[in-house]
């Protein structure tokens, strides 16, 4: 016998995450600044390290940022969000103190190198999502 156990729910974006997703959907890559003056993209409500509050102004950082790490993923299974080979990287946004796990995407592993400079590559229709940015890219 199989069981399946869920647990659904919904959760309000609130003031610093919406205007972050909203600033996907416009094509702009918004961070926060922590009272101790520590840059979190993404934003977050919360200094994770204190508990504190952040500074209430979102800024715009990047585009550009810097693979810090990566792995490949030869053979991506359903669950994974693209069909095609491809690296999950965590890349530090230009301007900001913190990384974040995305997409890269490369033909083979050879292309890609920790340091390497990438890029958003935009979906055309966005929605005010995480994968409003399609992947990063290598930067030209």
């Amino acid at each position: 016998m199989t069981t399946t156990l869920e647990f659904p729910y919904s959760r309000t974006l609130g003031p610093v995450v919406g205007e972050f997703f909203g600033g996907l959907r416009d094509q702009r890559l918004l961070a926060c600044r922590t009272m101790r003056g520590r840059v979190l993209f993404p934003p977050l409500e919360y200094d994770p390290d204190t508990g504190e509050s952040v500074e209430p102004d979102l800024f715009e950082v990047g585009p550009g940022g810097t693979v810090q790490s990566w792995a490949w993923v030869p053979a991506p299974t359903s669950r994974h969000p693209v069909e095609h080979p491809f690296a999950f990287a965590l890349i530090q946004v230009d301007g900001t103190d913190t990384s974040l796990v995305h997409i890269l995407s490369a033909r083979t592993p050879d292309e890609i190198t920790v340091g390497m400079r990438v890029t958003p590559r935009w979906r055309m229709d966005r929605a005010g999502r995480i994968d409003d940015i399609e992947s990063w890219q290598a930067e030209l």
